[in-house]
């Protein structure tokens, strides 16, 4: 799998996963735990996303 292909399926998971939170936010009883594990996916997600698009500086 390429870097670009990688990077695009990464951010499609991330968009998946907001997608997910602002769902679980629209229902009258959300699962508190279920949402922390679903924004704890996102944002690790969102730093793999961010360790392949900067540069490593030596």
């Amino acid at each position: 799998m390429s870097l670009a292909s990688h990077l695009a399926e990464l951010e499609r998971r991330h968009g998946d996963l907001k997608r997910q939170i602002d769902e679980a936010l629209n229902q009258p009883s959300f699962d508190t735990i279920e949402l922390t594990k679903l924004k704890r996916r996102k944002l690790a997600l969102k730093d793999e996303i961010r360790k392949l698009q900067v540069p490593t500086r030596h």
